[in-house]
């Protein structure tokens, strides 16, 4: 039977994301399609699939993410789906482990990678929030300072997202010195 859940998940909370998808997997739960907020499952056996998901540093579509997509595909790893530069697999757990950052410097670059894709978003966010709240009280528009506001809302969660990263990121830099 096919189930859909709509869930919303922060970039900087994927780890939490693909616990959840394991998590369903492990109710028998086996995860079909991603797409924004949006999840289909059909039923399988508990615990019969891993899943894993990891935000490519080109589009999916460009000759460098269908290249990475068929690289894990060799592995025995299903695509399901994408959002945006996040692509979603799924592999049978009976296959053997299945992890796509299995060192601390694929893991930093991975965290780097989300990293420069949020600090831009942060930087134009705040722009477009100073400018509204500036025209909104200049021109004394409710419409305009509403608008400004939500943006300076969006800048602190994109700002706390990449304080987030950037101490995982730092823990890990930590721990690859402790191993050098």
């Amino acid at each position: 039977m096919r189930q859909v859940i709509r869930k919303w998940f922060w970039a900087w909370e994927f780890d939490k994301e693909e616990q959840w998808l394991c998590d369903m997997a492990a109710k028998g739960k086996a995860l079909i399609s991603a797409r924004y907020a949006t999840y289909e499952f059909e039923d399988s056996q508990p615990g019969e699939y891993a899943v894993r998901l990891e935000m490519l540093e080109n589009s999916p579509t460009s000759p460098e993410g269908q290249q990475y997509i068929e690289f894990v595909e060799s592995t025995g790893a299903e695509y399901v789906g994408r959002v945006m530069k996040w692509v979603y697999f799924r592999k049978r757990t009976a296959d053997g482990p299945f992890e796509l950052h299995g060192d601390n410097a694929t893991r930093i670059r991975h965290l780097k990678g989300i990293i420069n894709l949020l600090r831009p978003l942060m930087i134009l966010n705040t722009g477009a929030g100073l400018y509204n709240l500036c025209i909104g009280v200049g021109l004394n528009s409710a419409v305009n300072v509403l608008c400004g506001c939500a943006s300076v809302a969006v800048t602190v969660l994109l700002g706390l997202g990449l304080k987030k990263l950037n101490e995982k990121k730092k823990q890990l830099e930590r721990d690859s010195q402790l191993f050098e």
